[in-house]
């Protein structure tokens, strides 16, 4: 059984920096991927519209994300 976890950012007034260095689409073009120099990884919903909104935010890496890459299933 799939269970849905919904996603929660927190932060203060202002969200973290994210200069993008990376960017990526996923096959069913509904989730944009970008990697950015501060070492994040954030998911991005893309609508029919083609509009943008903040999925999730990935943190950890200690250097720039600058490839991505999709994994097989």
């Amino acid at each position: 059984m799939k269970v849905a976890v919904q996603a929660v950012a927190v932060w203060g007034k202002l969200a973290p920096s994210h200069s993008i260095t990376a960017i990526m689409i996923t096959d069913d073009q509904q989730t944009i991927v970008t990697g950015s120099q501060e070492g994040q990884i954030c998911l991005w919903d893309l609508s029919a519209e083609l509009k943008i909104s903040p999925k999730e935010i990935l943190f950890g890496h200690s250097a720039s994300v600058s490839c991505l890459a999709k994994a097989r299933e």
